[in-house]
């Protein structure tokens, strides 16, 4: 005999018991009501056929909505189940993923697929920016809400950068845009893993800032390259004159070990770096003396450019030393380590090198050279331009 649910005196007359009354919403989709005591609150459940297998059926936990008036339980329960019903019809999996989830699938996926840095990278930001909102964490995925993302955003960019000189200050859109790339990589990841089935809640609210990474406008010339090596004390005029003739990040360049120069090619393997990958660069005899004489009589395993301790440089030991030889060279303020691999990226770009071949040897992507040097093309193409006047 049909068991109705969807009043409050239908409820009160049902036996307590540990099977679900189940009351029919559309062909092959049930809501449940579990009545475990005569006087407490009873909890709902969703039944659906599995399309999949016509013998089984899929359930789901709506929770008691104790919040709610007896007369308004029914119709939330219902919404609730209808929802999920349409989350199987549209191809989603009946297993309960939650935001804290998605996150550690996509360190899972990174663990696999990228590096280990990569890894420990997401999971340190995640633990950071998501993972600390408890509410946030433990939201099923398709649960969210535009509304949730708009105010963990917002949240983000008030609370202070945690790291660098700008410690303590408000996050510039760049750095926002960084943090929100792991979660919204996560979020995309279970979208196409079936976990939800769509992106509506983070598609807008997640959208990167335009523009937030501008070109990098400071620029020392050779003759303030050569005095900056001057001012500075031998052991780090040695690592910045390595800066200056390859376009390395500092903490690549700190991380090179004697090893990683073969004297015999003259060829100098990258291996710790932000792209995560070994590159080799085959270098000019000039520039090959230079590391021949750094890893002279040192073990494969000792620091290439070390410091005068023979310890390898860090952003912490060069980080005074250089301020220092800046203030001493009078060079612009806000001149730093890196400002050498602009420089020196800035010279191979207007000297006519072709942006795959600079962009493969300073370790990063033909699109973010383009980005940020791209505009001093013009000056080469207007000399090749001239060359075919007659």
């Amino acid at each position: 005999m049909a068991v109705r649910i969807d009043t409050v005196a239908s409820r009160d007359k049902l036996k307590p018991r540990r099977e679900s009354y189940w009351q029919r919403v559309r062909k092959g989709c049930f809501i449940g009501y579990r009545k475990m005591t005569v006087s407490g609150h009873g909890t709902w459940m969703a039944r659906a056929r599995d399309e999949d297998d016509g013998t089984k059926q899929l359930f789901k936990p709506r929770g008691e909505f104790a919040d709610l008036p007896d007369h308004l339980r029914f119709d939330a329960a219902t919404k609730a189940a209808l929802a999920w019903f349409d989350h199987l019809g549209r191809g989603g999996t009946a297993v309960a993923s939650t935001v804290a989830d998605a996150c550690s699938r996509y360190v899972r996926h990174l663990t696999a697929t990228k590096t280990e840095r990569a890894a420990k990278d997401a999971e340190a930001r995640f633990k950071n920016y998501v993972l600390n909102n408890t509410k946030l964490a433990a939201t099923e995925l398709p649960k969210l809400t535009p509304a949730q993302l708009e105010a963990w955003r917002k949240s983000l960019r008030d609370l202070p950068t945690r790291s660098g000189g700008n410690r303590g200050k408000q996050r510039s859109d760049s750095t926002l845009n960084r943090d929100m790339t792991c979660f919204r990589a996560a979020l995309n990841l279970a979208y196409l893993d079936g976990l939800l089935t769509t992106d509506y809640a983070w598609r807008s609210k997640l959208r990167p800032i335009k523009n937030a990474d501008q070109r990098r406008e400071l620029y020392l010339d050779r003759a303030q390259r050569l005095k900056f090596i001057e001012k500075s004390p031998a052991d780090l005029a040695a690592f910045l004159r390595g800066l200056c003739q390859l376009p390395l990040r500092p903490g690549a360049l700190a991380k090179l070990k004697a090893g990683d120069f073969d004297k015999r090619l003259k060829v100098l393997k990258i291996g710790q770096d932000k792209s995560g990958k070994d590159r080799r660069i085959k270098l000019p005899e000039v520039t090959a003396e230079l590391f021949e004489a750094a890893a002279k009589g040192k073990l494969p395993t000792a620091p290439l450019l070390s410091r005068a301790d023979g310890k390898a440089w860090n952003k912490d030991a060069w980080k005074w030393p250089v301020k220092e030889a800046v203030k001493e060279a009078g060079l612009p303020d806000g001149t730093t380590a890196y400002t050498l691999r602009h420089s020196v990226i800035s010279d191979l770009v207007h000297d006519g090198l072709d942006l795959l071949t600079v962009a493969q040897i300073s370790g990063t992507s033909v699109a973010m050279i383009e980005r940020h040097y791209g505009h001093l093309r013009s000056d080469v193409a207007a000399g090749a331009l001239a060359r075919l006047a007659l």
